[in-house]
């Protein structure tokens, strides 16, 4: 089994590139979709986080306010470091499990997306490491669409490393500076150099 990592900073396309890969017929484990599901209501995780951001994080229904989180942790990297340290052991072991299940299923490629991937992980970890970049100017105007006010979007970018600390440690890199058919192409043969390394193993 190839267990691939998709990585790719803000509004860099990389969610359209999973789809596509789980389409093609990879595994798909959304590290987003694993922290909703560590953080819901009544969670461990959920309950640590309020413990140490307080019940103002936490709307009346008991679920996470993550508008109001996001804005505390972009604004101090202490605190962001702290919510990395509950919520991403927690993220990680229920990867682990999908994975494992992945394997014993006999899945020939699984895809974790995970959007911190050289900020919180060990890429090393990974058989082939897949980053989808776009220029700076693109992914800014895509965050404003997505109703980001200036101010969160410069937080937001500052948290991430910058694209080229990432480039030289990954094995792929998709450029997303032109159409999506480009782009499409683009990850039509990384999928195919994705299958050919799953075929030697």
């Amino acid at each position: 089994m190839l267990n691939v990592a998709l990585t790719g900073n803000a509004a860099a396309g990389k969610s359209t590139v999973a789809r596509w890969f789980q389409e093609w017929g990879a595994t798909l484990i959304d590290a987003d979709e694993l922290v909703r599901e560590v953080e819901r209501p009544g969670s461990p995780t959920l309950g640590e986080i309020a413990r140490q951001f307080g019940p103002q994080v936490l709307l009346p229904d008991g679920s996470l306010d993550r508008p109001r989180l996001r804005a505390i942790v972009l604004e101090d990297p202490a605190r962001r470091e702290a919510l990395n340290a509950i919520v991403h052991p927690a993220v990680q072991a229920r990867r682990d499990q999908l994975v494992r299940a992945a394997r014993t299923r006999g899945d020939a490629i699984v895809v974790n997306d995970i959007p911190l991937l050289f900020e919180v992980l060990d890429p090393g970890a990974f058989d082939l490491v897949v980053l989808v970049d776009a220029p700076e100017a693109v992914r800014r105007a895509r965050l404003r669409e997505r109703g980001l006010e200036p101010a969160e979007i410069d937080r937001l970018l500052a948290a991430q490393l910058p694209p080229g600390a990432k480039r030289g440690r990954s094995h792929i890199v998709l450029e997303n500076r032109g159409t999506l058919d480009q782009l499409k192409r683009a990850a039509w043969d990384a999928w195919q150099t994705m299958k050919k390394r799953a075929g030697r193993r």
